[in-house]
């Protein structure tokens, strides 16, 4: 949203109401088959401590905990969902508001141990920290299918299904949140113990990344105890809009969402029943509930999600919202000082403190004006440019956001625009950083801007059948025309199962293009063996719609 405010108006709109958005009479559902699964009765919830230990101040307290039963039997080979949820407690525990971070991993895996992150971040805020394991529990077989699904792709099966049957017993994210939800009730039974010291942690905020991060936000819609969440790398809130973007900016699918695309769910995307999916596992159906305090932390260069994704749900958030991009971070945030953030968000909730207001808009011109109640220490523009497409993905453009630093003028407001480049895109942002008087110091941002705000592939129908396209760049232009040749022999030879190859060559880069039978990666991974041999490097993947390879929007003019 695109609004124009004279400073005065600013300073008053920051003073007199901080971050909290304005709420729309929009008819939002009061009750899910969500809440109903969430609130059914179930007997198999049970907790065990398997073990504790002390040391550098703070104990660890390993629970083994059996969430619930999801499924029958004959639709999954195992509906018990069994936990790891390690505690950390930190000698002096100073708030009734605990963390619980919720993560992966596989049912086979042994007894965790104890973290130095986590300790560090306990001891720091003197809160209770919980590690929540195995979320979902995974691998899975379905139907008796015998194959072992984990992360998107089980839940990528799980959608499929729900699509197939409208029973709403068969997203997974069910299961995933109630996992949660009785690892809070796992942490306030254990602290209110003996073994716990008789103590009261019966708040929370949750946070999680990717999935586990959709997972928090519909911890936070369904129970009144978390007073925080921490949404991580999952910026698809909105996702029918979201991702229709997506494909409207790249032309495809990125290989990230490879499971979806499996699944058939892309080619189904205008399908009323996907919808209904939605509404039932969107957190923006549930932004009604959402009014705890939220730092949304994205990555400006994720491979799942568009840098610009926020636009879709920001403006309708309620309650106080807090937003991060951090800058040459992919899906993973590796290399990056995201955790420093958590910690000082978490700091600040757990001990009842606001954290800092601040307030920006966008002209319609792109430039970004920020207006900031508590004062930084420090104010930068990022940017980063693209001259063949609008994708800033780390694993296609690499680390490119470079940062300047901005002063404010004489009326206190910080103001920047990242100019128009010569061709391609642009994206950029403010980053304000923020002595919060935590252990780490807080970042926070405005909206990711793009200019300009071009959509190079709208309209182009998404729901075809899928096509794969590698794209890698060859030892010269001549060799990418030879290898081209060659690898056609390949599927001649019945080396991998695919309906043609394609080619495409573009100077020294060199584009093949297959209809996939099967499992598209394994006939990705003989091709890409291949090209390897052949000296080939920078490779990259496009799932397209239809039997059509995408150029990049400025080589394509």
């Amino acid at each position: 949203m695109k609004t124009r405010l004279v400073p005065a108006t600013l300073a008053v709109a920051i003073l007199t109401f901080g971050l909290f958005a304005a709420a729309s009479a929009e008819d939002l559902p009061r009750r899910t088959a969500l809440d109903d699964y969430i609130q059914k009765p179930d007997d198999s919830f049970s907790w065990e401590v398997v073990s504790t230990e002390e040391g550098d101040g703070v104990k660890t307290v390993v629970i083994d905990m059996v969430s619930q039963r999801w499924l029958t039997e004959a639709e999954v080979n195992q509906p018990e969902w069994r936990h790891w949820l390690t505690l950390t407690i930190p000698e002096q525990v100073t708030s009734d508001v605990g963390m619980l971070y919720i993560g992966g991993g596989r049912n086979n895996e042994g007894k965790p141990r104890s973290n130095e992150q986590t300790d560090a971040i306990a001891k720091a805020t003197g809160t209770v920290v919980a590690q929540l394991g195995l979320v979902p529990n995974q691998p899975l077989i379905f139907h008796n299918d015998g194959v072992e699904r984990v992360e998107d792709d089980l839940i990528g099966y799980t959608w499929d299904q729900y699509l197939k049957t409208g029973d709403p017993k068969w997203p997974a994210r069910n299961a995933m949140v109630k996992s949660a939800v009785r690892a809070m009730d796992t942490m306030t039974a254990y602290m209110a113990s003996d073994d716990g010291g008789n103590q009261t942690v019966d708040q929370f905020v949750v946070a999680g990344g990717s999935k586990r991060g959709w997972t928090t936000w519909l911890t936070g819609a369904v129970d009144e105890r978390v007073v925080g969440i921490i949404p991580i790398v999952i910026d698809v809130v909105n996702a029918d809009v979201s991702m229709k973007h997506h494909f409207s900016v790249y032309g495809f699918w990125a290989p990230s969402v490879g499971n979806y695309v499996h699944h058939k769910i892309m080619e189904r995307i205008d399908d009323p029943m996907l919808i209904e999916l939605y509404k039932l596992v969107d957190p923006y159906a549930y932004r009604h509930r959402l009014t705890m305090p939220k730092l949304v932390l994205n990555a400006a260069g994720d491979q799942f999600f568009l840098p610009d994704s926020s636009r879709f749900y920001w403006d309708d958030l309620r309650g106080e919202n807090y937003l991060r991009y951090v800058p040459n971070g992919d899906h993973g945030l590796g290399k990056t000082d995201a955790v420093e953030t958590i910690v000082a968000f978490h700091t600040l909730i757990a001990h009842g403190k606001k954290p800092p207001q601040y307030l920006w808009t966008t002209d319609d011109d792109g430039t970004i004006r920020v207006m900031t109640k508590d004062k930084p220490i420090e104010v930068r523009l990022w940017q980063a440019s693209n001259t063949e497409a609008r994708d800033f993905r780390v694993e296609t453009l690499g680390r490119e956001y470079t940062s300047t630093v901005i002063e404010p003028n004489e009326d206190g407001l910080y103001i920047a625009k990242a100019p128009n480049p010569d061709k391609g895109w642009t994206a950029y942002f403010i980053e304000l950083t923020y002595d919060v008087g935590a252990a780490t110091p807080l970042k926070l941002t405005t909206q990711v801007k793009v200019t300009p705000d071009t959509v190079p592939f709208e309209g182009k129908p998404s729901h075809l059948p899928t096509s794969v396209t590698l794209v890698c760049t060859a030892p010269s232009q001549q060799e990418a025309g030879k290898i081209a040749e060659e690898a056609k022999t390949l599927v001649k030879n019945q080396k991998f199962s695919a309906n043609g190859l394609a080619s495409h060559v573009q100077g020294d880069r060199l584009y093949l293009n297959w209809i996939p039978v099967g499992d598209f990666e394994i006939g990705a991974k003989i091709i890409t063996g291949y090209l390897d041999k052949q000296k080939c490097k920078d490779f990259a993947y496009q799932l397209e719609s239809g039997p059509e390879i995408t150029l990049p929007p400025v080589l394509a003019d």
